[in-house]
């Protein structure tokens, strides 16, 4: 019986005692960044950051998009004058005093957004060192105070420099991938900015992980694009494909992840199985 299964599932995700996932063996800062927008960018971000926090595991995750929507999903005040990301990135406040509890679950901390950030991409162009003033506030101490496994940077869909700033201050990229006709478009210019970025401001960066979005089992396209990715990316593709679901783009009007949306459905399931992989990925060192 459908309602059957899909009360079982549910009773997975909003009952995750038994199904704690592992700590990473170091630390993990993530930034999920694709200069295209509507590819599932944010939704990832959020839904990944959930799963892992319901799991057990601590996680921050970082507004750096000015239209604020990961702030939104994770339900945490980010009205104009709230301590964000904006003043963490100005230096008038630290890491600490501005990340939040969001009330969804436990484990689950964000630094929000609010419409200031909008002007800081033109303020930063004149303040020195300017392409690492996220890098400076994401200190190992400060990490260490919120005691995170994770820290998970939403970036804008542009590669300006509240992107370069998340680049620089992360040692991973994710980059959604949606499973549509021009999902490699632009990807190019991504890697090539990537590129930049390990060479002359982080050495360490590398790109851990593609997760494939707005899969449409229908479509003949969807499993080519698939292949196409899988074939130039190999094993840094995740096996879990996030499908095309109502419930995940209903989920952020409701001020709510899919998980605690609609913790039965598909989408949900699908972003529980990732973060899984993400998780098991930072104990067996694939990340290096």
């Amino acid at each position: 019986m459908p309602i059957a299964e899909e009360a079982l599932r549910a009773a997975k995700v909003l009952h995750p005692d038994e199904g704690f996932m592992p700590r990473p063996s170091k630390r993990r800062v993530i930034t999920v960044a694709n200069q295209k927008g509507g590819v599932g960018k944010t939704t990832s971000t959020v839904n990944l950051a959930a799963a892992l926090a319901m799991h057990g595991v601590k996680t921050l995750v970082i507004d750096l998009d000015p239209q604020g929507n990961a702030s939104t999903a994770i339900d945490v005040d980010h009205r104009s004058g709230t301590p964000s990301v904006y003043e963490l990135l100005i230096g008038e406040v630290s890491i600490v005093e501005a990340a939040q509890p969001s009330s969804q679950t436990d484990n689950l901390l964000c630094v929000p957004a609010t419409i200031d950030l909008a002007g800081a991409e033109i303020e930063l162009v004149s303040m020195q060192s300017r392409e690492s003033r996220l890098k400076e506030a994401l200190t190992n101490e400060a990490l260490a105070q919120l005691d995170v496994d994770y820290v998970f940077i939403d970036c804008p869909p542009s590669l300006g420099l509240l992107t370069v700033n998340a680049l620089v201050s992360a040692h991973e990229v994710l980059i959604p991938i949606q499973c549509e006709y021009y999902a490699l478009e632009g990807l190019g210019q991504l890697l090539s900015n990537i590129e930049l970025v390990q060479k002359h401001l982080n050495r360490t960066l590398s790109v851990s992980t593609i997760l494939l979005t707005m899969y449409d089992g229908r479509t003949k396209l969807a499993d080519q694009v698939t292949q196409e990715v899988k074939n130039h990316f190999g094993e840094v593709v995740l096996k879990t494909i996030i499908p095309r679901s109502v419930k995940v783009s209903e989920a952020p009007g409701y001020g709510q992840t899919v998980l605690a949306f609609d913790p039965g459905s598909r989408g949900a399931m699908s972003y529980l199985d990732a973060a899984r992989e993400v998780a098991e990925r930072g104990v067996e060192g694939k990340q290096e």
